[in-house]
Protein backbone atom coordinates (compact mmCIF):
# COMPACT_ATOMS: atom_id res chain seq x y z
CA UNK A 1 0.00 0.00 0.00
CA UNK A 2 2.64 2.33 0.96
CA UNK A 3 3.94 1.70 -3.04
CA UNK A 4 1.14 2.63 -3.95
CA UNK A 5 0.63 6.18 -2.31
CA UNK A 6 4.50 6.60 -3.39
CA UNK A 7 2.89 7.03 -6.69
CA UNK A 8 0.36 9.43 -5.97
CA UNK A 9 0.58 13.47 -5.54
CA UNK A 10 -1.93 15.97 -4.06
CA UNK A 11 -2.33 19.18 -5.27
CA UNK A 12 -5.11 22.11 -3.96
CA UNK A 13 -7.18 23.70 -5.79
CA UNK A 14 -10.53 25.47 -5.80
CA UNK A 15 -9.75 27.51 -3.04
CA UNK A 16 -12.68 30.04 -1.42
CA UNK A 17 -15.22 30.71 0.91
CA UNK A 18 -18.47 28.82 1.49
CA UNK A 19 -21.32 31.15 0.53
CA UNK A 20 -24.57 29.94 2.47
CA UNK A 21 -25.58 27.18 4.42
CA UNK A 22 -24.70 26.05 8.14
CA UNK A 23 -20.72 26.59 6.97
CA UNK A 24 -21.40 29.91 5.38
CA UNK A 25 -18.16 31.84 6.14
CA UNK A 26 -15.75 29.01 6.24
CA UNK A 27 -13.19 28.63 3.76
CA UNK A 28 -13.28 25.45 1.31
CA UNK A 29 -10.89 24.37 -0.81
CA UNK A 30 -10.60 20.38 -2.75
CA UNK A 31 -7.79 18.34 -3.35
CA UNK A 32 -6.91 16.75 -6.97
CA UNK A 33 -4.77 13.50 -6.78
CA UNK A 34 -2.80 12.69 -9.81
CA UNK A 35 -0.39 9.58 -10.56
CA UNK A 36 2.87 9.97 -11.66
CA UNK A 37 5.10 7.81 -13.73
CA UNK A 38 7.00 5.25 -11.41
CA UNK A 39 10.04 6.07 -10.51
CA UNK A 40 12.69 3.75 -12.77
CA UNK A 41 15.31 4.47 -10.22
CA UNK A 42 13.61 2.40 -7.66
CA UNK A 43 11.49 -0.12 -10.15
CA UNK A 44 14.11 -2.44 -11.82
CA UNK A 45 13.91 -5.88 -11.69
CA UNK A 46 16.12 -8.21 -11.69
CA UNK A 47 14.04 -10.88 -13.31
CA UNK A 48 14.21 -8.67 -16.59
CA UNK A 49 18.10 -7.48 -16.21
CA UNK A 50 18.52 -11.81 -16.57
CA UNK A 51 16.29 -11.82 -19.47
CA UNK A 52 18.80 -8.81 -21.39
CA UNK A 53 21.71 -10.78 -19.92
CA UNK A 54 20.24 -14.28 -21.11
CA UNK A 55 19.68 -12.20 -25.08
CA UNK A 56 23.21 -10.95 -25.22
CA UNK A 57 24.58 -14.29 -23.76
CA UNK A 58 22.74 -16.40 -26.81
CA UNK A 59 26.00 -14.77 -29.24
CA UNK A 60 28.91 -15.61 -26.62
CA UNK A 61 29.83 -18.36 -28.90
CA UNK A 62 31.15 -16.00 -31.18
CA UNK A 63 33.16 -13.97 -28.71
CA UNK A 64 34.52 -16.90 -27.42
CA UNK A 65 36.70 -17.39 -30.61
CA UNK A 66 38.88 -14.03 -29.68
CA UNK A 67 40.71 -15.22 -27.16
CA UNK A 68 42.16 -18.62 -29.18
CA UNK A 69 42.69 -16.39 -31.78
CA UNK A 70 44.80 -14.26 -29.69
CA UNK A 71 46.87 -17.02 -28.19
CA UNK A 72 47.50 -18.36 -31.56
CA UNK A 73 48.51 -14.63 -32.63
CA UNK A 74 51.17 -14.10 -29.78
CA UNK A 75 52.79 -17.72 -30.80
CA UNK A 76 56.79 -16.52 -31.95
CA UNK A 77 58.02 -17.78 -35.17
CA UNK A 78 60.19 -19.76 -33.61
CA UNK A 79 57.26 -21.27 -32.21
CA UNK A 80 55.34 -22.03 -35.19
CA UNK A 81 58.82 -23.46 -36.33
CA UNK A 82 59.63 -25.89 -34.06
CA UNK A 83 55.66 -27.58 -33.60
CA UNK A 84 55.58 -30.39 -35.75
CA UNK A 85 52.69 -31.94 -37.24
CA UNK A 86 51.96 -35.01 -39.69
CA UNK A 87 49.68 -34.49 -42.89
CA UNK A 88 46.51 -35.80 -41.37
CA UNK A 89 46.08 -33.82 -38.43
CA UNK A 90 46.93 -30.63 -40.59
CA UNK A 91 44.46 -31.21 -43.20
CA UNK A 92 41.77 -32.33 -40.63
CA UNK A 93 42.42 -29.13 -38.58
CA UNK A 94 41.91 -27.27 -41.86
CA UNK A 95 38.62 -28.57 -42.95
CA UNK A 96 37.06 -27.84 -39.69
CA UNK A 97 38.17 -24.83 -39.54
CA UNK A 98 36.71 -24.31 -43.15
CA UNK A 99 33.63 -26.18 -41.83
CA UNK A 100 33.04 -23.93 -38.72
CA UNK A 101 33.40 -20.84 -40.84
CA UNK A 102 30.97 -22.24 -43.93
CA UNK A 103 28.48 -23.11 -40.42
CA UNK A 104 29.29 -19.59 -39.39
CA UNK A 105 28.75 -17.69 -42.41
CA UNK A 106 25.46 -19.69 -43.77
CA UNK A 107 23.82 -19.69 -39.92
CA UNK A 108 24.35 -15.86 -39.43
CA UNK A 109 21.24 -13.94 -40.82
CA UNK A 110 21.11 -11.95 -43.68
CA UNK A 111 21.50 -8.12 -42.34
CA UNK A 112 17.73 -6.21 -43.49
CA UNK A 113 17.92 -2.75 -44.57
CA UNK A 114 15.79 0.57 -44.61
CA UNK A 115 15.90 1.51 -48.44
CA UNK A 116 13.59 4.28 -47.38
CA UNK A 117 10.51 5.37 -45.80
CA UNK A 118 7.51 7.86 -46.27
CA UNK A 119 4.74 9.99 -43.89
CA UNK A 120 1.68 10.88 -44.84
CA UNK A 121 0.88 14.76 -45.18
CA UNK A 122 -2.66 14.91 -45.21
CA UNK A 123 -4.06 18.14 -47.15
CA UNK A 124 -4.61 21.54 -45.79
CA UNK A 125 -8.16 20.88 -46.11
CA UNK A 126 -7.97 18.73 -43.18
CA UNK A 127 -5.92 20.98 -41.00
CA UNK A 128 -7.37 22.84 -37.87
CA UNK A 129 -5.70 25.81 -37.42
CA UNK A 130 -6.37 26.30 -33.75
CA UNK A 131 -7.48 24.37 -30.56
CA UNK A 132 -10.14 27.02 -29.94
CA UNK A 133 -11.46 25.89 -34.06
CA UNK A 134 -11.35 22.45 -32.79
CA UNK A 135 -13.82 22.87 -30.11
CA UNK A 136 -15.82 25.11 -32.12
CA UNK A 137 -15.90 22.73 -34.73
CA UNK A 138 -16.94 19.93 -32.32
CA UNK A 139 -19.60 22.15 -30.66
CA UNK A 140 -21.83 22.86 -34.14
CA UNK A 141 -21.58 19.09 -34.80
CA UNK A 142 -23.86 18.75 -31.86
CA UNK A 143 -22.66 15.52 -30.56
CA UNK A 144 -21.23 17.25 -27.34
CA UNK A 145 -22.69 18.47 -24.34
CA UNK A 146 -20.97 22.59 -22.71
CA UNK A 147 -19.33 19.75 -20.28
CA UNK A 148 -17.59 17.39 -22.28
CA UNK A 149 -16.27 20.40 -24.54
CA UNK A 150 -14.73 22.42 -21.70
CA UNK A 151 -13.33 19.26 -19.99
CA UNK A 152 -11.67 18.80 -23.85
CA UNK A 153 -10.55 22.13 -24.05
CA UNK A 154 -8.57 22.07 -20.64
CA UNK A 155 -7.05 18.83 -21.92
CA UNK A 156 -6.05 20.19 -25.17
CA UNK A 157 -4.37 23.18 -23.44
CA UNK A 158 -1.72 20.97 -21.66
CA UNK A 159 -1.54 17.98 -24.10
CA UNK A 160 1.78 19.73 -26.20
CA UNK A 161 -0.36 19.49 -29.49
CA UNK A 162 0.02 22.72 -31.99
CA UNK A 163 -2.41 24.61 -34.03
CA UNK A 164 -1.93 22.34 -37.09
CA UNK A 165 -2.92 19.03 -36.68
CA UNK A 166 -5.09 17.13 -38.53
CA UNK A 167 -8.53 15.84 -38.40
CA UNK A 168 -11.16 13.79 -40.92
CA UNK A 169 -14.07 15.69 -41.96
CA UNK A 170 -15.93 13.36 -40.73
CA UNK A 171 -15.41 13.59 -37.37
CA UNK A 172 -17.63 17.22 -37.11
CA UNK A 173 -20.13 16.34 -39.00
CA UNK A 174 -23.95 15.58 -37.58
CA UNK A 175 -24.10 12.09 -38.52
CA UNK A 176 -22.10 9.17 -37.21
CA UNK A 177 -18.88 9.20 -38.40
CA UNK A 178 -17.24 5.52 -37.21
CA UNK A 179 -18.89 3.88 -40.54
CA UNK A 180 -17.41 1.58 -42.61
CA UNK A 181 -17.32 3.85 -45.47
CA UNK A 182 -15.46 6.45 -44.09
CA UNK A 183 -13.30 4.29 -42.46
CA UNK A 184 -12.02 2.92 -45.98
CA UNK A 185 -11.88 6.27 -47.39
CA UNK A 186 -9.77 7.72 -44.54
CA UNK A 187 -7.25 4.89 -44.30
CA UNK A 188 -7.15 4.14 -48.13
CA UNK A 189 -6.25 8.00 -48.73
CA UNK A 190 -3.36 8.02 -46.12
CA UNK A 191 -1.92 4.35 -47.10
CA UNK A 192 -2.64 5.26 -50.97
CA UNK A 193 -0.45 8.64 -50.32
CA UNK A 194 2.52 7.20 -48.78
CA UNK A 195 2.92 4.32 -50.50
CA UNK A 196 3.10 6.33 -53.53
CA UNK A 197 5.55 8.68 -52.61
CA UNK A 198 7.78 5.25 -50.85
CA UNK A 199 7.64 3.47 -54.33
CA UNK A 200 8.53 6.74 -56.23
CA UNK A 201 11.29 7.61 -54.02
CA UNK A 202 12.59 4.12 -53.71
CA UNK A 203 12.04 3.20 -57.67
CA UNK A 204 10.49 -0.05 -56.57
CA UNK A 205 7.64 -1.87 -58.59
CA UNK A 206 4.94 -3.06 -56.42
CA UNK A 207 4.90 -6.02 -57.80
CA UNK A 208 8.76 -6.53 -56.67
CA UNK A 209 7.27 -6.56 -53.31
CA UNK A 210 7.18 -10.25 -51.32
CA UNK A 211 5.56 -9.67 -48.04
CA UNK A 212 3.46 -6.75 -46.91
CA UNK A 213 2.37 -5.77 -43.16
CA UNK A 214 -0.15 -3.50 -42.52
CA UNK A 215 -0.93 -2.67 -38.84
CA UNK A 216 -4.16 -0.37 -37.57
CA UNK A 217 -5.53 -0.87 -34.15
CA UNK A 218 -9.04 0.22 -34.06
CA UNK A 219 -10.20 -0.14 -37.97
CA UNK A 220 -10.19 -3.27 -39.07
CA UNK A 221 -12.55 -4.13 -41.92
CA UNK A 222 -13.65 -7.12 -44.08
CA UNK A 223 -11.74 -7.64 -46.46
CA UNK A 224 -8.76 -6.29 -44.90
CA UNK A 225 -6.71 -3.15 -45.41
CA UNK A 226 -3.55 -5.14 -46.59
CA UNK A 227 -6.20 -6.71 -49.39
CA UNK A 228 -7.27 -3.47 -50.14
CA UNK A 229 -3.18 -2.27 -50.61
CA UNK A 230 -2.70 -5.43 -52.51
CA UNK A 231 -6.34 -5.04 -54.56
CA UNK A 232 -5.22 -0.93 -55.74
CA UNK A 233 -1.37 -1.86 -56.80
CA UNK A 234 -2.02 -5.10 -58.45
CA UNK A 235 0.67 -6.75 -56.40
CA UNK A 236 1.73 -10.67 -56.99
CA UNK A 237 -0.46 -13.43 -56.63
CA UNK A 238 1.87 -15.43 -54.14
CA UNK A 239 2.73 -12.05 -51.65
CA UNK A 240 2.96 -13.05 -48.04
CA UNK A 241 0.33 -9.99 -46.38
CA UNK A 242 -0.66 -9.35 -42.99
CA UNK A 243 -3.10 -7.25 -41.54
CA UNK A 244 -2.69 -6.42 -37.50
CA UNK A 245 -5.06 -4.98 -35.77
CA UNK A 246 -5.85 -4.13 -31.96
CA UNK A 247 -2.41 -3.91 -31.03
CA UNK A 248 -2.05 -0.28 -29.89
CA UNK A 249 0.31 2.30 -31.09
CA UNK A 250 3.42 0.12 -30.41
CA UNK A 251 2.36 -2.07 -33.14
CA UNK A 252 4.62 -0.25 -35.60
CA UNK A 253 7.38 -1.84 -33.92
CA UNK A 254 5.52 -5.33 -34.21
CA UNK A 255 5.06 -5.17 -37.58
CA UNK A 256 8.56 -4.45 -38.22
CA UNK A 257 9.55 -7.57 -36.38
CA UNK A 258 6.84 -9.58 -38.11
CA UNK A 259 8.49 -8.51 -41.58
CA UNK A 260 12.02 -9.23 -40.29
CA UNK A 261 10.99 -12.86 -39.42
CA UNK A 262 9.31 -13.37 -42.68
CA UNK A 263 12.07 -12.25 -44.43
CA UNK A 264 14.60 -14.29 -42.38
CA UNK A 265 12.43 -17.48 -43.69
CA UNK A 266 12.43 -15.45 -47.42
CA UNK A 267 15.67 -14.15 -48.97
CA UNK A 268 16.33 -11.72 -51.74
CA UNK A 269 12.81 -10.31 -50.72
CA UNK A 270 11.50 -6.95 -50.05
CA UNK A 271 9.39 -6.20 -47.45
CA UNK A 272 6.77 -3.14 -46.72
CA UNK A 273 5.03 -2.19 -43.73
CA UNK A 274 2.52 0.59 -43.36
CA UNK A 275 1.53 2.00 -39.58
CA UNK A 276 -1.82 3.55 -39.46
CA UNK A 277 -4.93 4.37 -37.33
CA UNK A 278 -7.89 5.45 -38.46
CA UNK A 279 -9.04 8.61 -36.25
CA UNK A 280 -12.95 8.21 -37.13
CA UNK A 281 -13.06 5.10 -35.80
CA UNK A 282 -11.36 6.58 -32.36
CA UNK A 283 -14.13 9.45 -32.02
CA UNK A 284 -16.11 9.41 -28.97
CA UNK A 285 -19.11 11.49 -28.82
CA UNK A 286 -20.42 10.37 -24.91
CA UNK A 287 -19.81 12.14 -21.72
CA UNK A 288 -17.62 9.56 -20.33
CA UNK A 289 -14.33 11.91 -19.79
CA UNK A 290 -11.96 8.73 -19.79
CA UNK A 291 -12.80 7.69 -23.12
CA UNK A 292 -12.80 11.68 -24.53
CA UNK A 293 -9.30 11.83 -23.73
CA UNK A 294 -8.33 10.38 -27.13
CA UNK A 295 -10.63 12.83 -28.91
CA UNK A 296 -8.16 15.55 -27.69
CA UNK A 297 -4.88 13.70 -28.86
CA UNK A 298 -5.06 11.29 -32.05
CA UNK A 299 -4.72 12.43 -35.21
CA UNK A 300 -4.71 11.58 -38.82
CA UNK A 301 -0.97 10.36 -39.80
CA UNK A 302 0.34 7.03 -41.89
CA UNK A 303 3.58 5.72 -42.56
CA UNK A 304 5.31 3.63 -44.97
CA UNK A 305 8.51 1.92 -44.91
CA UNK A 306 10.40 -0.52 -47.64
CA UNK A 307 12.68 -3.10 -46.32
CA UNK A 308 15.08 -5.44 -48.06
CA UNK A 309 16.86 -8.54 -47.42
CA UNK A 310 19.80 -8.34 -50.40
CA UNK A 311 23.22 -7.77 -49.34
CA UNK A 312 23.38 -5.91 -52.85
CA UNK A 313 21.06 -3.14 -51.69
CA UNK A 314 23.09 -2.14 -48.66
CA UNK A 315 24.31 0.83 -51.35
CA UNK A 316 21.27 2.20 -51.43
CA UNK A 317 20.05 1.85 -47.69
CA UNK A 318 19.70 4.34 -45.41
CA UNK A 319 19.65 2.03 -42.51
CA UNK A 320 20.30 -0.98 -41.35
CA UNK A 321 18.17 -2.80 -38.36
CA UNK A 322 20.46 -3.93 -35.22
CA UNK A 323 17.82 -5.24 -32.63
CA UNK A 324 14.41 -5.49 -32.31
CA UNK A 325 13.02 -5.96 -28.32
CA UNK A 326 9.39 -6.20 -27.60
CA UNK A 327 7.99 -6.31 -24.07
CA UNK A 328 4.01 -8.00 -23.59
CA UNK A 329 2.82 -7.25 -19.59
CA UNK A 330 -0.92 -8.49 -20.06
CA UNK A 331 0.12 -11.87 -18.28
CA UNK A 332 1.66 -9.56 -15.03
CA UNK A 333 -1.40 -8.24 -14.26
CA UNK A 334 -2.26 -10.47 -11.47
CA UNK A 335 0.62 -9.08 -9.71
CA UNK A 336 -0.91 -5.98 -9.43
CA UNK A 337 -4.63 -5.03 -8.07
CA UNK A 338 -6.28 -6.77 -10.49
CA UNK A 339 -5.80 -9.69 -12.98
CA UNK A 340 -6.50 -7.30 -15.83
CA UNK A 341 -4.64 -4.03 -14.35
CA UNK A 342 -2.50 -4.35 -17.65
CA UNK A 343 -5.06 -4.73 -19.84
CA UNK A 344 -7.19 -2.70 -19.42
CA UNK A 345 -5.20 0.52 -19.13
CA UNK A 346 -6.47 1.45 -22.83
CA UNK A 347 -9.68 -0.47 -23.77
CA UNK A 348 -12.58 0.09 -26.30
CA UNK A 349 -15.86 -0.50 -24.88
CA UNK A 350 -19.24 1.23 -24.61
CA UNK A 351 -20.02 3.83 -21.96
CA UNK A 352 -23.25 3.44 -19.92
CA UNK A 353 -25.37 4.47 -22.74
CA UNK A 354 -23.78 2.09 -25.32
CA UNK A 355 -21.68 4.69 -27.36
CA UNK A 356 -18.48 3.01 -27.80
CA UNK A 357 -15.24 4.56 -27.50
CA UNK A 358 -11.30 4.08 -26.54
CA UNK A 359 -11.36 4.59 -22.65
CA UNK A 360 -8.18 5.36 -21.20
CA UNK A 361 -7.68 4.77 -17.51
CA UNK A 362 -5.69 6.77 -14.86
CA UNK A 363 -3.26 4.01 -14.28
CA UNK A 364 -1.90 5.03 -17.60
CA UNK A 365 1.27 6.68 -16.11
CA UNK A 366 2.09 4.03 -13.27
CA UNK A 367 1.04 1.02 -15.81
CA UNK A 368 3.39 2.87 -18.53
CA UNK A 369 6.02 3.18 -16.01
CA UNK A 370 6.69 -0.67 -14.81
CA UNK A 371 6.17 -1.47 -18.73
CA UNK A 372 9.10 0.82 -19.66
CA UNK A 373 10.78 -0.72 -16.07
CA UNK A 374 10.77 -4.40 -17.72
CA UNK A 375 11.49 -3.34 -21.31
CA UNK A 376 14.24 -1.31 -20.42
CA UNK A 377 16.26 -3.61 -17.84
CA UNK A 378 15.59 -6.16 -21.00
CA UNK A 379 17.13 -3.98 -23.63
CA UNK A 380 19.80 -2.63 -22.18
CA UNK A 381 22.20 -5.27 -21.98
CA UNK A 382 21.90 -5.35 -26.18
CA UNK A 383 23.20 -2.01 -26.58
CA UNK A 384 24.73 0.02 -23.59
CA UNK A 385 28.56 -0.36 -23.82
CA UNK A 386 30.41 -2.76 -21.46
CA UNK A 387 31.22 0.10 -18.83
CA UNK A 388 27.59 0.92 -18.66
CA UNK A 389 26.56 -3.11 -18.38
CA UNK A 390 29.01 -3.63 -15.34
CA UNK A 391 28.09 -0.65 -13.18
CA UNK A 392 24.22 -0.96 -13.64
CA UNK A 393 24.28 -4.31 -13.22
CA UNK A 394 26.87 -4.34 -10.39
CA UNK A 395 24.75 -1.42 -8.27
CA UNK A 396 21.44 -3.81 -9.21
CA UNK A 397 23.50 -6.94 -7.81
CA UNK A 398 23.99 -5.56 -4.49
CA UNK A 399 21.00 -3.76 -4.19
CA UNK A 400 19.44 -6.99 -4.59
CA UNK A 401 21.69 -9.40 -2.38
CA UNK A 402 21.79 -6.37 0.67
CA UNK A 403 18.20 -4.73 0.36
CA UNK A 404 18.31 -3.55 4.14
CA UNK A 405 21.58 -1.84 3.99
CA UNK A 406 20.52 -0.45 0.88
CA UNK A 407 16.91 0.85 2.42
CA UNK A 408 18.98 2.35 5.30
CA UNK A 409 21.19 4.40 3.24
CA UNK A 410 19.86 7.74 2.50
CA UNK A 411 20.18 8.84 -1.06
CA UNK A 412 20.79 5.27 -2.23
CA UNK A 413 19.59 5.25 -5.77
CA UNK A 414 20.95 2.15 -8.41
CA UNK A 415 22.93 3.56 -11.14
CA UNK A 416 20.72 4.63 -14.25
CA UNK A 417 22.85 3.78 -17.92
CA UNK A 418 23.75 6.51 -19.41
CA UNK A 419 21.79 5.78 -22.51
CA UNK A 420 23.74 8.63 -24.62
CA UNK A 421 26.70 6.58 -24.70
CA UNK A 422 24.57 3.99 -26.95
CA UNK A 423 22.44 6.20 -29.48
CA UNK A 424 22.64 9.26 -30.99
CA UNK A 425 18.87 9.91 -31.78
CA UNK A 426 15.61 8.88 -29.93
CA UNK A 427 12.38 8.57 -31.37
CA UNK A 428 9.81 8.23 -28.53
CA UNK A 429 6.02 7.65 -29.58
CA UNK A 430 5.28 10.50 -29.36
CA UNK A 431 1.47 9.96 -26.87
CA UNK A 432 1.37 13.28 -24.77
CA UNK A 433 3.86 15.64 -23.48
CA UNK A 434 3.50 14.37 -20.10
CA UNK A 435 4.53 11.15 -20.71
CA UNK A 436 7.48 12.55 -22.68
CA UNK A 437 8.34 14.80 -19.81
CA UNK A 438 8.04 11.59 -17.50
CA UNK A 439 10.24 9.37 -19.44
CA UNK A 440 13.18 12.31 -20.01
CA UNK A 441 12.91 12.78 -16.31
CA UNK A 442 12.84 9.12 -15.64
CA UNK A 443 15.98 8.20 -17.96
CA UNK A 444 17.78 11.38 -17.10
CA UNK A 445 17.55 12.18 -21.27
CA UNK A 446 18.33 15.78 -22.41
CA UNK A 447 16.38 18.32 -23.82
CA UNK A 448 17.79 17.25 -27.30
CA UNK A 449 16.99 13.63 -27.34
CA UNK A 450 13.32 14.33 -26.74
CA UNK A 451 12.90 16.99 -29.11
CA UNK A 452 11.79 15.18 -32.14
CA UNK A 453 9.49 13.80 -29.83
CA UNK A 454 7.65 17.10 -28.86
CA UNK A 455 8.27 18.60 -32.28
CA UNK A 456 6.09 15.65 -33.73
CA UNK A 457 3.53 15.47 -31.16
CA UNK A 458 2.86 19.51 -32.01
CA UNK A 459 3.05 19.68 -35.73
CA UNK A 460 0.77 16.51 -36.15
CA UNK A 461 -0.34 15.11 -32.62
CA UNK A 462 -0.58 12.16 -31.69
CA UNK A 463 -0.18 9.69 -34.56
CA UNK A 464 -0.38 6.60 -33.00
CA UNK A 465 1.91 3.54 -34.66
CA UNK A 466 3.50 5.90 -37.19
CA UNK A 467 4.75 8.44 -34.94
CA UNK A 468 8.07 7.35 -34.61
CA UNK A 469 8.50 7.55 -38.14
CA UNK A 470 7.47 11.45 -38.30
CA UNK A 471 10.47 11.64 -35.60
CA UNK A 472 13.56 10.10 -37.76
CA UNK A 473 11.57 12.18 -40.76
CA UNK A 474 12.30 15.55 -38.32
CA UNK A 475 15.63 14.51 -37.82
CA UNK A 476 16.61 13.86 -41.45
CA UNK A 477 14.98 17.02 -42.27
CA UNK A 478 16.89 19.06 -39.48
CA UNK A 479 20.18 17.22 -41.39
CA UNK A 480 20.96 15.75 -38.02
CA UNK A 481 21.54 11.96 -39.09
CA UNK A 482 25.47 11.17 -40.26
CA UNK A 483 26.59 7.70 -41.30
CA UNK A 484 27.36 5.58 -38.33
CA UNK A 485 24.68 7.21 -36.45
CA UNK A 486 22.52 5.19 -34.00
CA UNK A 487 19.03 5.50 -34.25
CA UNK A 488 16.31 4.33 -30.92
CA UNK A 489 12.77 4.42 -31.54
CA UNK A 490 10.39 3.10 -28.65
CA UNK A 491 6.93 3.03 -28.62
CA UNK A 492 4.05 1.57 -26.10
CA UNK A 493 0.26 0.52 -26.19
CA UNK A 494 -2.32 -1.18 -25.37
CA UNK A 495 -1.97 -4.70 -23.74
CA UNK A 496 0.13 -3.20 -22.23
CA UNK A 497 2.95 -3.41 -24.51
CA UNK A 498 6.39 -1.83 -24.93
CA UNK A 499 8.56 -2.21 -28.59
CA UNK A 500 12.36 -0.90 -29.44
CA UNK A 501 13.91 -0.74 -33.06
CA UNK A 502 17.68 0.14 -33.19
CA UNK A 503 18.79 1.31 -36.27
CA UNK A 504 22.71 1.88 -37.46
CA UNK A 505 22.72 4.50 -40.56
CA UNK A 506 25.01 4.22 -43.48
CA UNK A 507 26.58 7.24 -45.05
CA UNK A 508 23.69 7.61 -47.83
CA UNK A 509 21.39 9.12 -45.95
CA UNK A 510 20.79 12.88 -46.71
CA UNK A 511 18.64 15.60 -46.11
CA UNK A 512 15.68 14.47 -48.23
CA UNK A 513 13.74 16.40 -51.01
CA UNK A 514 10.17 14.78 -49.71
CA UNK A 515 9.55 15.24 -46.56
CA UNK A 516 6.47 16.17 -44.65
CA UNK A 517 8.62 18.78 -42.34
CA UNK A 518 9.78 20.80 -45.40
CA UNK A 519 7.86 23.75 -45.06
CA UNK A 520 7.74 24.03 -41.30
CA UNK A 521 10.75 22.17 -39.66
CA UNK A 522 12.87 25.44 -39.12
CA UNK A 523 10.02 26.11 -37.09
CA UNK A 524 11.10 23.58 -34.36
CA UNK A 525 12.61 23.37 -31.84
CA UNK A 526 9.52 25.80 -30.29
CA UNK A 527 11.21 29.43 -28.97
CA UNK A 528 14.61 29.03 -31.09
Amino acid sequence: MAGEHALLSAEIVNRGIESSGPDAGSPTFSVRVRRRLPDFLQSVNLNNVKLGYHNLIGHAMYWATIPLLAVVGSLSREAWEETSYDLVTQLAFLLVLAFTVAVYFMSKPRPIYLLDFACYRPSDDLKVVSNEEFIELARKSGKFNEESLAFQSRILKSSGIGDETYVPKSVFSPGNCATMTEGRAEASTAMISALDELFDKCRVRPKDVGILVVNCSLFNPTPSLSAMIVNHYNMRGNILSYNLGGMGCSAGVIALDLARDMMRANPSSYAVVVSTEAVSFTWYTGRNRSMLIPNCFFRMGCSAVLLSNRRRDFRRAKYRLEHIVRTHMAADGRSFRSYDFFLRCVYQEEDEERTKGLCISRDLMEVGGHALDAHITTFAPLVLPLSEQLLFFATLLYRHLFPKKTADSAGTKPYVPDYKLAFEHLCVHAASKAVLDALQNNLRLEDRHMEAALATLHRFGNTSSSSIWYELAYLEAKGRVRGGDRVWQIAFGSGFKCSSAVWKATPRVRRPNRSPWLDCVDRYPEGS
